[in-house]
C-alpha cells in the first residue's frame, strides 16, 4: 500500500503551489481521500477530503476559498491545488485514505493509511 505525495516546496507568501498524491496498492474505488498538515508542535488537523465515488468534496474552514480538491481516477490520484499562500500553511502535508465514501467525514481517526508526507515552506 502506498500514498505518495509530491509537489512541496519552498514559495512566498501568496503565491502557489499544488500537491499530489498517488495511491497504489489498495482500492481507489468509492473512497475518501484527504490532504491533512502538520505544523512543528501541532496536531494534525484535515484540510480538504474528496469522495473518489462522486467527486464531492469537502473543506475545512481554514482553507475554504483557497484551496480546492480534485480527483483523476483513472491515475489514481489525487490533488491540492492552494493559493494565497501564508506563513501559517508551513507544514508538512500528507495526503491519506478512509474506508468511507463520505467526504465531510475529513478527520484524522477516519483514515486508514498515510502517506509520508511532503513539506510545504511559505516564506514571508
Amino acid at each position: 500500500v502506498q500514498l505518495v505525495e509530491s509537489g512541496g516546496g519552498l514559495v512566498q507568501t501568496g503565491g502557489s503551489l499544488i500537491l499530489s498524491c498517488a495511491v497504489s496498492g489498495v482500492s481507489f474505488d468509492d473512497v475518501v481521500i484527504g490532504w491533512f498538515r502538520q505544523a512543528p508542535g501541532k496536531e494534525r488537523e484535515g484540510l480538504s477530503c474528496i469522495s473518489t465515488r462522486n467527486g464531492r468534496p469537502f473543506y475545512l474552514d481554514s482553507v475554504k476559498g483557497r484551496f480546492t480538491i480534485s480527483s483523476d481516477n483513472a491515475k489514481n490520484t489525487v490533488y491540492l491545488q492552494m493559493n494565497i499562500l501564508k506563513p501559517e500553511d508551513t507544514a508538512t502535508y500528507f495526503c491519506a485514505r478512509s474506508q468511507s465514501d463520505v467526504s465531510r467525514l475529513c478527520r484524522v481517526d477516519y483514515m486508514d493509511y498515510w502517506g509520508k508526507g511532503t513539506l510545504v515552506t511559505v516564506s514571508s
